[in-house]
């Protein structure tokens, strides 16, 4: 029996309805326990640093993940920047704390989803989500659109 991912599964519409919900928090965003407050939407930043748009620093296939994750292809690592916790020794400080990355588009967000799988990663992973999850249910929602069909990992910090 094949495996199909939960957000395969939901019914027509149901997508877009959590996306669109997700998108009311960053109004006064509550994303994270942090809660700053700030309007997102309107370019305002807190603690995160992120504004409407999501930041990557980079993606591509990882293999330094735990082994289910990583099967033969790699894991499909999208690092997201900055990060609501701040761990003093975290072994992506130029992402968590500098803030390496660039804000980009949804659509190259989801087509980022798109190439990892097209390359054959066993999953779409998510490095430091927590601020971003509007951002991620949008995108996700123009890479189902066009075949996005791999598991989905929220590799999160804990701090949620």
């Amino acid at each position: 029996m094949k495996f199909i991912p939960s957000y395969l599964k939901l019914k027509k519409g149901e997508l877009k309805k959590r996306t669109k919900k997700a998108y009311e928090i960053l109004e006064e965003c509550r994303l994270c326990p942090r809660e700053c407050g700030v309007n997102r939407i309107k370019r305002e930043k807190g603690f995160c640093k992120s504004g409407a748009l999501p930041i990557v620093s980079s993606f591509g296939p990882h293999f330094g993940e735990e082994p289910p994750l990583v099967g033969t292809h790699g894991s499909g690592t999208i690092f997201l920047t900055w990060c609501n916790l701040c761990c003093i020794y975290c072994q992506n400080y130029t992402i968590s704390h500098l803030g390496e990355g660039r804000e980009i588009s949804l659509e190259e967000f989801a087509s980022q989803m798109l190439s990892l799988q097209r390359r054959g990663c066993h999953n779409i992973n998510f490095v430091t989500p927590t601020h971003f999850v509007p951002q991620i249910l949008a995108a996700l929602e123009i890479a189902t659109e066009k075949g996005l069909n791999v598991p989905l990992v929220y590799n999160t910090g804990g701090y949620d």
